[in-house]
């Protein structure tokens, strides 16, 4: 038989607005209203209710004062915190996957990164197929380290992780050094060496994230508004990625 099991509508709710927010076409702070949204999305009260609740668990929406619920704010703080938790875990997952790998999954997406620096060359079709390699970067570390609460433990952070990505969608010199970065690890990875791929991982977040502070900061000032300061807005980049050696 061809045809597919049809979604339950508390699912197809809660994709539709998990994707939504991820993308961005529900800005942080936006409200939902559960008569509006369910009428939107074409689910009774009852599935949208229960698809609300996953995006809760999720950290994606937060009840809101008075009635209703709205998408959870990005805040620097939010953002200092989470790459906090983000070098705990990718370290280690780089580590254990140089321990564990095989080489030749990791060779197939060395090939595939050299091509990123062309990819981008062709707008937002080039961008997505890029952000498809890091997905698929991502899968290939999962299933190298063999650690199911590792890989959990990951992907809430990635939940995340997508909705501060976009700040850097349009910044096509920071991606193809991003691409470059990603590289570096994939190498220290096929080279079977775990104190490298660590290395070149915290470099790669230290660059991520004072990425994302400074595009936060630039659209702060297109607005009309000031920069964040660090000791205001949380951990600055520094404090949360102090220089490091190659072998420490």
């Amino acid at each position: 038989m061809g045809s597919s099991t049809p979604l339950r509508a508390s699912e197809r709710a809660y994709r539709q607005l998990r994707g939504e927010i991820l993308d961005g076409v529900l800005a942080p702070g936006t409200g939902l209203l559960e008569v509006e949204q369910a009428e939107r999305i074409g689910v009774s009260r009852t599935p949208l209710r229960e698809a609300v609740a996953r995006l809760i668990a999720d950290g994606l929406v937060t009840g809101r004062t008075g009635r209703g619920f709205e998408v959870t704010e990005i805040s620097v703080d939010s953002i200092g915190e989470l790459y906090e938790l983000r070098q705990a875990l990718e370290l280690q997952a780089v580590r254990l996957a140089a321990e564990r790998r095989d080489p030749q999954a990791f060779l197939v997406l060395r090939e595939q990164f050299l091509t990123a620096p062309e990819l981008l060359l062709h707008g937002d079709s080039g961008v997505h197929r890029y952000y498809t390699l890091i997905e698929e970067f991502e899968e290939a570390i999962d299933a190298a380290v063999v650690n199911p609460f590792l890989v959990g433990a990951l992907r809430s952070v990635r939940t995340h992780l997508a909705r501060i990505r976009r700040l850097a969608r349009k910044n096509s010199l920071r991606l193809r050094q991003a691409a470059a970065e990603h590289l570096l690890i994939i190498d220290a990875i096929i080279a079977g060496d775990p104190s490298l791929a660590a290395h070149a991982a915290h470099v790669h977040l230290h660059m991520s994230l004072t990425s994302v502070l400074r595009a936060i900061d630039e659209e702060a000032l297109a607005r009309g508004g000031q920069p964040v300061p660090a000791e205001i807005g949380g951990p600055s980049s520094a404090a949360v990625y102090p220089t490091i050696s190659p072998s420490s």
